[in-house]
């Protein structure tokens, strides 16, 4: 193996993509959790096992994951020198839209256990749909890169 990570190189490549299927995992649960809270009656017990829920997920898996995976993207960019090549620079774009999706739905996590409801069911539909999207392009980026 050719960078500063020598042998590891495979170990921090599986890294990434473990925490990449829990991130997306999170992204595409929470918006789904979010429709179901929004059913609650307002400050019933039932509103408060959600905001528990979505507590639980975004503490336990989105938020640990996030991190992780900018942690050994960042590790695998430097290791071969991704910043000289096109293909990169429109990953992480991308990579930078999938954080702030995430920041979205952290704070509208939020929103809602305080008592928020600012989007209608079929918004929130509509914005589970993001993070797939984004995972389809940068998966085509990485692979197929081309350019």
């Amino acid at each position: 193996m050719t960078g500063f990570l020598g042998a590891a190189y495979p170990w921090v490549l599986a890294g990434h993509i473990i925490f990449v299927i829990f991130l997306m995992a999170a992204l595409f649960m929470m918006p789904r959790f979010f429709i179901y809270h929004q059913e609650a009656e307002p400050g019933s017990a039932e509103e408060a096992r959600w905001v528990r829920r979505e507590t639980r997920l975004r503490n336990i898996i989105l938020n640990p994951s996030l991190i992780m995976v900018w942690v050994f993207g960042l590790m695998l960019a430097f290791n071969v020198d991704a910043w000289q090549q096109g293909w990169f620079h429109a990953k992480l774009l991308f990579a930078l839209l999938l954080s702030a999706y995430h920041g979205w739905v952290v704070g509208y996590s939020r929103k809602l256990a305080s008592g928020l409801r600012p989007f209608s069911e079929r918004k929130l539909r509509m914005w589970n749909e993001a993070p797939g999207i984004f995972a389809t392009v940068i998966v085509i980026l990485v692979i197929v890169r081309p350019f």
